[in-house]
């Protein structure tokens, strides 16, 4: 490689073109490939390194916990999920239709892992998505009535793509919380998809968001475009053999 070309590359930041340049260039000239077929190649790389890149930012941005994938989960040690529910879901027409999914079941049935592994499949295909713990949301919205940024938080929530909240009901919360909450979810209604994962049903979740005309509100929100998957099955965190 001449250094003008080097430096082109490092200048012009395409990194992965750099760091296979001599090898395409010797593979072409053993192959015999045309000119073109040689700078398709290099971008082809490139543009792949760019996608891998960029879909590396989005997962880090969504502070997705873990890296689950529908593809790896033990479907098989879970007999009360129904794979091909989860794998529609991965299609991510709900996306499109706005439409909320909501996991119930007990603690260690995989509830975290299936909703994971459908947010990693919308991150993958370029959507804005972000996954938080109720806590941590809940925490967010007490302290945004400090500075006065409410507003401002709501706003970001309410315009992803997909919102994961994660272990929803495992706590109790005041009223101004839960007030911001509806307000939530009020504005992602029908234009946004949410995703909750839950150890309560429907019934109880008046116990921790109070007053019992509100979460009527809320409930009839999520559930009339939502998808609600009950999992009755054993923990995946028994210890195995």
């Amino acid at each position: 490689m001449s250094k003008e070309v080097e430096q082109l590359l490092k200048n012009l930041h395409l990194r992965r073109m750099l760091s296979i340049y001599e090898e395409q260039l010797r593979a072409a000239e053993k192959e015999d490939v045309s000119y073109s077929e040689f700078v398709a190649r290099l971008l082809r790389a490139q543009w792949h390194a760019r996608q891998e890149g960029a879909l590396e930012w989005r997962i880090r941005r969504a502070n997705l916990p873990e890296r689950w994938s529908i593809e790896t989960f033990p479907f098989p040690r879970q007999p009360g999920v129904n794979r091909k529910q989860i794998r529609t879901f991965a299609e991510l027409e709900f996306i499109g239709k706005a439409e909320n999914i909501v996991l119930m079941g007990p603690t260690g049935v995989g509830k975290t892992g299936l909703a994971c592994g459908i947010l990693l499949k919308a991150l993958e295909n370029g959507y804005r998505c972000q996954f938080i713990r109720a806590q941590d949301l809940f925490d967010e919205m007490y302290a945004s009535l400090a500075d006065r940024s409410t507003r401002q938080l709501l706003k970001r929530l309410a315009r992803l793509d997909v919102l994961l909240i994660d272990e929803f009901g495992y706590l109790n919360l005041k009223p101004e919380q839960s007030n911001i909450f509806f307000k939530l979810m009020e504005e992602r209604y029908h234009r946004h998809a949410t995703i909750l994962t839950t150890n309560l049903d429907y019934e109880e979740w008046h116990n921790f968001l109070g007053a019992k005309a509100m979460v009527e509100a809320l409930l009839s929100r999520v559930r009339h475009y939502c998808h609600t998957v009950r999992i009755q099955g054993p923990s995946l965190r028994d210890p195995q053999g």
